[in-house]
């Protein structure tokens, strides 16, 4: 029988991954070291009481998701901005289709970058969350579900609903630049 990982190593496994996910759900900031080490003060405080149903992983991902949630209740009240997609984040180059656009090709990308970060910060922060942990931090139904405790139908409306609300934004905002150009 393998023995449980130390607070130490679970931290070492899992650091990138809380960055990464705060970056996503919180945008880059000056406090995100702070808001990391928020999540594995919360998971060490925790993990006498878990009882091991589900994986430190997820475990550790709704300690994260808390902490962005309440960054950004603590970011509305000073009415600051969310998380900007367009920001230069580790993987996001990864994920361009283009890996060496041209300017023209590189104006339209910012552009339209922007005109998505309007739309996420737009949604609500339930659909903003399911967004990013299933399209940029690739997470499952299941995981997601099992990370904010609510039924994988409930999952799957908000996430059709945020994509709805962002398509239609998009649609929205396309068709006003057209009409200025």
């Amino acid at each position: 029988m393998p023995s449980e990982p130390s607070f130490e190593q679970i931290v070492q496994d899992h650091q990138a991954m809380v960055f990464r996910t705060l970056v996503r759900l919180t945008g880059r900031t000056n406090d995100i070291e702070d808001l990391a080490q928020d999540v594995f003060l919360r998971l060490f405080r925790a993990l006498p009481s878990f009882r091991g149903d589900a994986l430190v992983t997820t475990y550790l991902y709704r300690i994260t998701v808390n902490v962005a949630q309440d960054e950004w209740k603590r970011r509305r009240r000073e009415d600051r901005r969310h998380v900007s997609i367009s920001d230069d984040t580790e993987g996001w180059d990864d994920r361009l289709a283009d890996p060496n656009p041209n300017a023209m090709e590189q104006l339209e990308e910012t552009q339209f970058a922007d005109l998505v970060n309007e739309q996420l910060n737009q949604l609500s922060l339930i659909e903003h969350t399911i967004l990013v942990l299933y399209h940029q931090e690739e997470r499952s139904y299941d995981q997601i579900a099992t990370v904010l405790g609510m039924p994988i139908g409930t999952v799957r409306t908000h996430l059709h609903r945020g994509r709805k609300k962002i398509r239609s934004g998009l649609q929205t905002s396309t068709a006003k630049m057209k009409v200025t150009v």
